[in-house]
């Protein structure tokens, strides 16, 4: 009987020594209570709330040196250091993750997959396409195909970006038509500058493909008209050209002076003034602007042309449309003093408004247009670019994929003086 009234005693002293124990254990920094996870593991998740994330990888790293079999952690550290642009650390630690022995089919797919955009975030695009080779047929399969299209995009291996393309279409995924149409526009430039017989078939068989895809395709429709010209039919390229002008009228501007090169030699060069007269109306473009002002120059005469550009900039004032106004008055020479299209210097600054009616001027002479043209030459080369509506790369010339964001169609058929119009 004393006995059992001993181990009675013993069982509250035994409950308190682990109580105490366990106490002991949480104040040493030891393993947490929520299972059994370092304290750093729960300070490295603190930080990432928090948005700081070198104090997330330090955590982390400590976490990982206490128990290096920690799987999660160790995607969660690669990516942190993939994030922040060490990309030789993050393949360093996926690359450990794919080659572990142990880790299940997920574990290995997941971390190839890792593997594969740290291979692409630092420009190593073989291994990186290598990496998402390995993924078909896995989870991962349409992501890696959507990183494979970039990666050909990035090369310009057009077929193989159609190819992967198709296949992401298929399974309801793939790019937009635009995007796929423009693949196909790369194709027919990449024909046009070869020097091949059949470069012009080939050109018209992928902007045909492209048309096919999307009808109403800018892009294509372009090309088709400019290609049509360079082979001698001018009415197909007007043809081809309508179709821009009834879905994307705005993008005539950039095929301004072909339009009008394609009306003169069907001898219809007044019909062709007109109509881009009137596109250059509801959408303002300097380009366009700029081959009327020429075309009426060798159809009406210089002084019809100036009276026409001297109207065009009161309704719609324009730095770039003026320097090129300056320069048509300015090629007049001598004449151009005395000529009934001259205009008053001072008006041409303020976007001619102060011209009379027919074009003649009091005063003035050839120095001050020249004067005014200099002064407005910086504004000039400012005005004068295209400008990326994702990133806002300007560029002189108009893309259709941005250099600086890779994005498509980013660019507007206008210059930045017509986009911060409005």
């Amino acid at each position: 009987m004393e006995l059992e009234l001993w181990w009675l005693l013993a069982i509250p002293l035994f409950f308190g020594l682990g109580w105490f124990a366990a106490r002991i254990d949480q104040r040493g920094g030891g393993a947490s209570a929520a299972g059994h996870l370092p304290d750093a593991y729960f300070r490295g998740l603190n930080f990432l709330l928090n948005e700081q994330h070198d104090k997330a990888i330090d955590a982390f790293i400590d976490v990982v040196k206490l128990d290096p079999e920690t799987v999660e952690l160790h995607f969660a550290l690669g990516n942190l250091f993939r994030r922040r642009g060490e990309t030789d650390r993050a393949i360093r630690v996926h690359l450990s993750l794919a080659e572990r022995t142990g880790l299940d089919a997920h574990q290995r797919e997941h971390a190839v997959y890792e593997l594969g955009q740290d291979y692409l975030k630092a420009g190593l695009l073989d291994r990186a396409e290598d990496a998402f080779n390995r993924l078909d047929g896995t989870r991962y399969a349409a992501s890696a195909l959507r990183h494979r299209l970039e990666i050909a995009q990035m090369v310009r291996d057009w077929p193989a970006a159609i190819a992967l393309a198709d296949r992401l279409r298929a399974d309801g995924g793939g790019p937009a038509v635009a995007e796929l149409a423009h693949f196909h526009c790369e194709l027919a430039a990449r024909a046009l500058a070869a020097q091949g017989p059949q470069r012009f078939e080939d050109a018209l068989r992928a902007l045909d493909a492209a048309l096919q895809i999307e009808p109403t395709h800018a892009r294509a429709l372009l090309m088709k008209g400019e290609l049509m010209l360079a082979e001698g039919d001018p009415r197909a390229a007007v043809q081809a050209w309508r179709s821009l002008l009834a879905h994307r009228p705005e993008h005539l501007s950039l095929v301004a002076v072909g339009w009008l090169d394609a009306h003169r030699q069907l001898g219809e060069v007044g019909q062709g003034i007109a109509t881009l007269a009137d596109v250059h109306a509801r959408h303002p473009s300097a380009d366009a602007y700029a081959a009327i002002l020429d075309a009426k120059v060798e159809r009406e005469g210089r002084a019809a042309a100036l009276r026409w550009g001297a109207e065009a900039l009161r309704s719609q004032p324009s730095v770039l449309a003026l320097d090129r106004w300056l320069h048509v008055r300015l090629q007049g020479g001598e004449g151009a003093r005395a000529g009934a299209g001259d205009a008053p210097a001072e008006g041409a600054r303020a976007g001619a408004g102060d011209a009379a009616p027919d074009g003649s001027r009091d005063g003035g002479t050839r120095d001050d247009d020249a004067l005014a043209r200099r002064a407005i030459q910086s504004q000039v080369r400012r005005l004068g670019r295209y400008v990326c509506g994702h990133c806002g790369f300007k560029a002189r010339q108009f893309y259709w994929h941005c250099p600086g964001c890779g994005r498509w169609d980013a660019y507007a058929p206008k210059r930045s003086e017509e986009l911060e119009r409005g």
